[in-house]
């Protein structure tokens, strides 16, 4: 069944106005007529089998047959904190997370980050991965869209979860001690997970001291120098497996 997305499922004696991209997607890529079924979500996880009853250029109206179960959330909740990185690369990392499961994504600028955008910019591409964020939950048929927060200085980051009790980690390819693997899964499973993956450049001596102060652990992810968006993905995917629902959930 095709999913397709509203802001918001407003019920007017039972049916629903879709306008926008995806009313154009339904009519001119698609080429679904009346009669036709789809399953209508929107950014609160509310969810209806439609019936569609029309069919025009910029609205398609549909009948909400019935409501639909969200699916089940993920025993976990995953906050990647990445580091500001090429545009196209941290597409990937939204899309690719958002499918994996992650909750929200906290973009970041620190001392190597090389990607600096103007205020216009900085909102056209939020909103530009806010978007992303959208066409990943119909596709992966996640609950709701991964929250996208604002963009922030690192030392802010810090500040923000300080007093958070939640298990956070920054991945640092200095460390010689410690490795995610190892940590998550000789550790007690906590509701929340928070993981800092810095830029291209990684992270200055102090930016990671300044993160053990705030509670987090610095781990690394073995002797493989990743890139950004590899590290990324890489970690919201290994605390999925450990700790969230990278299974059928049978004993």
């Amino acid at each position: 069944m095709k999913r397709f997305f509203v802001e918001e499922i407003i019920v007017n004696e039972g049916t629903c106005s879709i306008t926008g991209p995806e009313a154009k997607h339904i009519s001119k890529v698609l080429r679904m007529r009346s009669g036709d079924r789809l399953t209508l979500i929107d950014r609160k996880g509310t969810r209806f089998l439609a019936l569609i009853t029309s069919v025009g250029q910029r609205e398609v109206l549909v009948a909400l047959e019935k409501s639909l179960p969200k699916p089940s959330p993920s025993p976990i909740e995953i906050t990647l904190c990445q580091a500001m990185i090429k545009p196209r690369q941290m597409d990937h990392i939204i899309q690719k997370t958002s499918e994996l499961g992650v909750d929200c994504i906290l973009p970041f600028s620190s001392k190597r980050t090389v990607v600096s955008l103007s205020k216009d910019r900085l909102a056209n591409k939020i909103s530009h991965w806010r978007e992303i964020a959208q066409n990943s939950t119909k596709q992966s048929d996640r609950g709701t869209p991964v929250k996208i927060r604002s963009v922030v200085y690192f030392n802010e980051l810090m500040a923000k979860w300080k007093d958070e009790n939640a298990l956070k980690v920054i991945l640092w390819e200095e460390e010689k001690a410690k490795d995610l693997k190892s940590l998550l899964s000789g550790s007690s499973p906590l509701r929340k997970f928070v993981g800092v993956v810095g830029p291209e450049g990684g992270f200055i001596q102090q930016e990671v001291e300044l993160a053990r102060d705030a509670g987090f652990i610095s781990v690394s992810l073995g002797s493989r120098i990743l890139r950004s968006e590899t590290a990324a993905i890489t970690v919201v995917a290994i605390a999925q497996y450990e700790w969230g629902d990278l299974s059928l959930g049978k004993s």
